[in-house]
């Protein structure tokens, strides 16, 4: 991204922007006070509307400016473990996402099939989140 890491960082910590550059999250329906911190979590919802489902997401650690580790759990779908890690780089910053589904329905699908899917995801999300940070960046 062709932005500092701590532009990526703001968007980040901005727990009410999540819906604006998590792919499959439609809106923000709550942030829990001292959101990224461990244990503070966003309450958003999954899915299109009229068939949307409750989910939440709550931070598993944060380290200013470089990592964030979040837990997120959709109703009985089941939960992904996932690693946002920020590093800089001679033209901004390298951006990274690890998510591994790791409970419920979810988990049983392969490794295989899960790979490919979420890798489609993320592209589109660090796509998303790069705008953001990379527009708030500008001078």
């Amino acid at each position: 991204m062709r932005c500092r890491p701590s532009d990526v960082w703001a968007v980040l910590a901005d727990g009410w922007s999540y819906g604006l550059w998590v792919v499959g999250a439609a809106r923000v329906r709550d942030v829990d006070p001292g959101w990224p911190d461990a244990g503070a979590g966003i309450h958003h919802s999954v899915g299109v509307w009229p068939a949307l489902v409750h989910d939440t997401t709550r931070s598993t650690g944060a380290e200013a400016p470089h990592r964030l580790q979040l837990r997120a759990q959709a109703w009985l779908l089941g939960g992904a473990a996932i690693d946002i890690r920020v590093e800089p780089h001679d033209q901004g910053c390298v951006v990274t996402i690890d998510e591994r589904l790791d409970s419920g329905p979810a988990a049983l699908v392969p490794s295989l099939v899960q790979g490919p899917a979420l890798m489609w995801r993320n592209s589109e999300t660090l796509r998303r989140l790069s705008f953001i940070a990379e527009g708030r960046s500008r001078p």
